[in-house]
């Protein structure tokens, strides 16, 4: 990682006074342009941080039980088909429960509870059976009721309903699975970027999601927030370079494209989050909750992690372009890069379409079975969101590129620090060396190796100076003898 390139003292000598002014005029015109946008924006996310109160939403959690009733946890020890009448019945032919109809079979799991004691019969949901079904060494959560059911014994009602699966060591294998890999490939930078994600997560719900229940502001609440998670996942997984600072600077303007665009497609299409339950629920609960606004932030906050992907991704290929090839022309170097990112720009808008697609298929199935014509189907209060979505989200990634590459190559054509030890060599950065890695340091191989192939006039101007021993010059020089 802070190692990838070693150029001993022989290799080089000291970058040209002008090379270094030009790099300090470079770094300031970036900290001129970051350090008070940050500023404001920490100033802006004080003003805006939430109180916390909940005064005024009323809410009923499905997650807190009545006297006597609790939420227990169990091992399936197997599971039978029986008459639903073992559940209870009413004369409507709906159980008091609301499980299953009169005469119908239902699906009982004899757990064995993780607090100890005899199995119980656990009555197991008529959708969850239908689906998805329960198996025998199956963790499951539970209502326990048989602490209210002692006064109305006989009455048919079950004392263990269904409630949902334990998913704990699941997803704490793949958490882990996920960390040990980015650590074992990335190494200290896939344990920064990692750390970069639990922050930002954090900024999302004592910031972002507080203050959507007070009512603030929704689209400056979702660029605030963005900003604050870009800039400091941004510098804490790459560091401090000119190389991130473009990128931030590019990230900032795709943000800003997006959130202008998300302002206006919410108002214009009309998203109101009709006929969605959350939705319902969350206007029941409070007058301060605006379900619109809830949606243009969610626009805003769902682009943040493929537009920082392609932002640090197209700056990092200016640099190392550069590196290949420091003689090139700025307007070259940027039809290079530009060529790049037109690739990363077609992949990365399915990577968006995809990735809704693939969290909204049981809408796309629903909408599909209506046999509605297609035009009205992406436009329907159920679709018309997540096509949105990836248009705007889109747009903002697409017009980030060229205005990030066009930074990075003003960026690099100021900072790139050239060697004085040869005409035309390599630039060295010392801050690239550090954010470079092991890409770079092959590509300073091959770039070192073309333009030594290929500078036939550099070779006839070294012609009359003596070769250092052990340099590439005194080699090739050998070879030409015939004594290598």
């Amino acid at each position: 990682m802070g190692h990838g390139h070693s150029h001993g003292p022989t290799e080089h000598s000291e970058p040209t006074p002008q090379a270094i002014a030009s790099r300090k005029r470079a770094n300031w015109l970036l900290a001129a342009v970051l350090v008070p946008l940050a500023v404001l924006t920490i100033v802006a996310m004080m003003v805006m941080w939430p109180s916390g109160s909940r005064e005024g939403i009323s809410f009923a959690s499905p997650y807190e039980a009545a006297p006597g009733v609790t939420f227990d946890t169990g091992k399936i020890q197997s599971v039978v088909q029986e008459s639903c009448t073992q559940t209870g019945q009413t004369d409507t032919g709906q159980t008091d429960t609301g499980q299953a109809p009169a005469g119908s079979e239902c699906t009982f799991a004899f757990t064995e509870p993780d607090k100890g004691g005899s199995p119980v019969k656990v009555v197991i949901n008529p959708d969850v059976a239908k689906s998805h079904g329960v198996d025998v060494g199956d963790s499951i959560r539970y209502l326990n009721l048989s602490g209210v059911q002692g006064a109305s014994a006989g009455n048919g009602s079950p004392s263990y309903v269904f409630v949902d699966f334990v998913r704990s060591m699941p997803i704490a294998f793949l958490a882990v699975l996920y960390a040990v890999v980015v650590i074992a490939v990335a190494r200290w930078r896939g344990f920064r970027a990692l750390l970069g994600l639990v922050g930002a997560y954090a900024v999302l719900v004592s910031f972002i999601l507080p203050g959507l229940v007070e009512g603030k502001p929704p689209l400056m609440l979702a660029l605030v927030g963005s900003t604050v998670i870009m800039i400091g996942v941004l510098y804490f997984a790459h560091g401090f370079s000119a190389r991130t600072s473009t990128a931030l600077l590019g990230t900032i303007f795709g943000l800003g494209i997006t959130a202008l665009l998300a302002a206006w497609a919410t108002d214009a299409a009309n998203l109101a989050g009709v006929g969605n339950h959350d939705a319902a629920t969350l206007v029941n609960m409070s007058d301060k909750i605006s379900i619109s606004g809830i949606i243009l932030c969610g626009l805003i906050i769902s682009g943040l992690g493929v537009l920082n992907d392609v932002t640090i991704t197209q700056s990092s290929a200016v640099w190392e372009l550069y590196e290949l090839a420091p003689e090139t022309s700025a307007r070259k170097l940027f039809s290079s890069a530009m060529r790049i990112g037109r690739d990363h720009i077609a992949s990365t808008v399915y990577t968006i379409a995809f990735a809704y697609a693939g969290a909204a298929l049981p809408i796309l199935i629903i909408v599909m079975l209506y046999d509605r014509p297609v035009a009205e189907a992406l436009t329907s209060a159920e679709l018309s969101e997540e096509v949105i979505r990836t248009l705007v989200g889109s747009i903002g990634l697409v017009l980030a590129i060229p205005v990030t590459t066009l930074i990075a190559v003003l960026v690099v054509k100021a900072t790139g620090l050239k060697r004085s030890g040869a005409p035309g060599a390599r630039p060295v950065s010392p801050e690239d060396i550090d954010d470079t890695g092991a890409l770079a340091a092959a590509a300073a191989v091959v770039g070192s190796e073309r333009h030594e192939a290929n500078d036939d006039d550099t070779r006839r101007g070294e012609a009359g100076r003596p070769a250092r021993p052990g340099s590439r010059r005194a080699k090739r020089e050998a070879e030409r003898r015939g004594s290598v």
